[in-house]
């Protein structure tokens, strides 16, 4: 993917207002809350004004004891009554001592000296001292069910059972504190609700501390209720869109059992298939456990829409592009996304056609785009036509169609070229890509791994009509690091055709440039011509490593990262005269909510130069 029309304007604009948020925070902090006011602006005192507190609070304690009773004992709050005599003092004493007991007991301390003493003074102060003695850890901590999860024999059911206890997070040692117990019942209880029981619930729950020990015995019994399975959707909200496109999308089949994370994904299917701004899916757990409604809510999105854009790249320069979507055709129902784009070296108009999904999310598509390509040696004005069928899955994506395409190479320095060398011809192929995408993250990974490949043959249509066949392979893969992770890329890519075959420019291959080998030029790495051109291949073979590291700001990890990396390409018409041209260089990669956005500096080992790049988005 080449670099977005709209990376430079949106990082300056981003840049220009985090400069000024900066200044502006950095002129709030530089004044003291104490900071001498000039007589003349001083307010005059006035009824108003706020009174001395009763008392003065001295708290004695361990860390990070002390702490938390300074923050959260409520003599504290008695503090803001101007007039409290000896008395009320001394019942807040005795008062005092039983709230710190009962925040002591949260942090684990059942069994605590403490003492609250009076110290004359201009104003009164209360002393606040506190042995905690021995905390209290688990002794022992038991996990029960009841309802069809301690019953059933299915391995999902069993599977969800001890992956619960598996995932108790306050077992036998640890320490025990309130808050732990309460987040450890409500992690057991979420991953119950998670799947197969949404009615399920607490049934029991007890903490059993001893005193004289310091030890805790937790029991928990969590009671599943029935294996709830989806009924049929319920859709409200639509108008313009028949309302079996929501069930095509969200692809809840009734019978299935209930699953929240499907419900997640099936809500992002919705929202991002462009047809709906907002859904929400909610299946009651008081309804019938064997064909529970799925109630389905969408707001439509507009059937029409236009985006224009204005931008810069490094690769062509200054570029207009305008898109416009249609997601209701008259006459045949699909939706046509067509694109424009002015920019000097790679104009070009496209429009793609799609149907409704089907049963199983196949997909009928057609497209037509002309384009044209000046790489500054050679022009080529190049047409494709396509029809076939695409599934695009939570993680896979298969696509096949049929498609014709023709090439014009221009050669302006009249160079003695043939068509094998350009890439000047048409084809007819039958093609077939595959995608699977396993990352933690579809918009910003940091680990996982992604795989595709795409088969394809055909016929050339000019000169004797020669048969060929074109694959393709492509991966990215992250690996964790202590600091960072590794961004590892690879594609290898090939031809197999007799050596006078007219195969289109479209079917070979070119690479260089801001998301394949940075260093150098847009498409720059090719099989060289005479006189200094460069033309497409027949083999490809690119590989990266990069080091993406986070910057730290006070310690802590921002969300912009430094990256160092070495990239490699090579094209040639044979395997034996492949040559990789490798680029080094580093750069500053911000992790913003949409994505990666990166600008980084490279120097080409072999075109001897250094170039800049900018890329933002993530796409495989």
């Amino acid at each position: 993917m080449r670099s977005p029309a709209i990376v430079l304007p949106f990082m300056i604009r981003t840049l220009l207002a985090a400069a000024g948020l900066a200044l502006l925070a950095t002129a709030v902090v530089a004044q003291p809350a104490d900071a001498p006011v000039p007589p003349g602006l001083a307010p005059a005192p006035g009824p108003e004004a706020k009174a001395p507190p009763a008392f003065d609070l001295v708290v004695r304690a361990p860390d990070p004891l002390k702490e938390i009773l300074e923050n959260n004992l409520e003599l504290r709050r008695y503090r803001e009554v101007s007039d409290l005599d000896d008395a009320e003092i001394a019942r807040l004493v005795v008062l005092g001592e039983k709230d710190a007991r009962e925040l002591l007991a949260t942090q684990g301390y059942f069994d605590p000296q403490v003492r609250i003493a009076r110290e004359p003074g201009a104003r009164t102060t209360l002393v606040v001292t506190v042995e905690p003695g021995r905390r209290t850890t688990v002794s022992e901590a038991r996990v029960e069910f009841e309802g069809d999860i301690a019953t059933s024999a299915d391995p999902e059911a069993a599977a969800q059972r001890e992956g619960i206890r598996s995932g108790w997070s306050l077992p036998a040692g640890q320490p025990f504190t309130q808050t732990g117990w309460d987040r450890a019942k409500s992690v057991a209880t979420r991953a119950l609700l998670a799947r197969r029981y949404p009615a399920g619930r607490i049934s029991y729950s007890l903490a059993d501390v001893d005193a004289a020990t310091a030890s805790a015995r937790l029991g928990l019994r969590l009671d599943s209720g029935p294996v709830y399975r989806l009924g049929a959707l319920q859709v409200t909200g639509t108008q313009r869109y028949d309302p079996l496109l929501v069930s095509r999308l969200a692809r809840l089949p009734e019978g299935t059992v209930y699953d929240q994370e499907q419900i997640v994904q099936a809500q992002l299917r919705l929202t991002g298939s462009g047809y709906f701004d907002s859904a929400f899916i909610y299946v009651d757990p008081e309804s019938d456990p064997n064909a529970a409604p799925v109630q389905v809510t969408v707001r439509e999105a507009p059937l029409q829409k236009l985006v224009l854009g204005v931008g810069f790249t490094t690769d062509g320069g200054p570029r207009l592009t305008a898109e416009h979507t249609h997601n209701r055709v008259p006459g045949i129902g699909w939706r046509a996304v067509t694109k424009l784009q002015a920019e000097k070296k790679n104009p070009y108009a496209q429009t793609e056609w799609t149907d409704i999904p089907d049963e199983d999310g196949w997909r009928w598509s057609v497209l037509a785009r002309g384009e044209k390509l000046d790489d500054d040696r050679l022009v080529t004005h190049s047409q494709r036509l396509r029809a076939g069928r695409f599934k695009n899955g939570d993680r896979i994506d298969r696509n096949w169609y049929v498609q014709y395409e023709r090439a014009r190479v221009q050669n302006p320095r009249n160079v003695p070229l043939t068509s094998a060398d350009t890439g000047d011809g048409s084809a007819f192929t039958v093609n077939y890509i595959w995608t699977g995408r396993y990352f933690d993250n579809v918009q910003s990974p940091t680990s996982g791994y992604g795989i595709g490949f795409e088969l394809g043959g055909g016929l050339t249509l000019e000169g004797n009509n020669q048969p060929f066949q074109r694959s393709l392979v492509r991966w990215l893969g992250y690996r964790p690091l202590s600091s960072g992770r590794l961004e590892l890329r690879a594609e290898a890519g090939a031809v197999f055709a007799k050596p006078q075959a007219e195969v289109p420019f479209t079917q070979l291959f070119r690479t260089g440039g801001d998301t394949s080998v940075r260093g150098y030029k847009y498409l720059d790495i090719g099989v060289e011509l005479p006189d200094g051109l460069i033309g497409p291949g027949r083999y490809m073979t690119v590989g990266s490593v990069e080091w993406q590291r986070p910057i730290r700001v006070r310690g802590q990890p921002s969300a912009f990262e430094h990256t160092l990396f070495v990239d490699a390409g090579a094209v040639a018409d044979k395997p034996s005269e492949l040559r990789a041209r490798v680029g080094v260089g580093t750069g500053v990669r911000w992790r913003s909510p949409v994505g990666p956005i990166e600008a980084a500096i490279a120097y080409g080992l072999e075109a001897k130069r250094f170039r800049l790049h900018f890329s933002a988005g993530f796409v495989f």
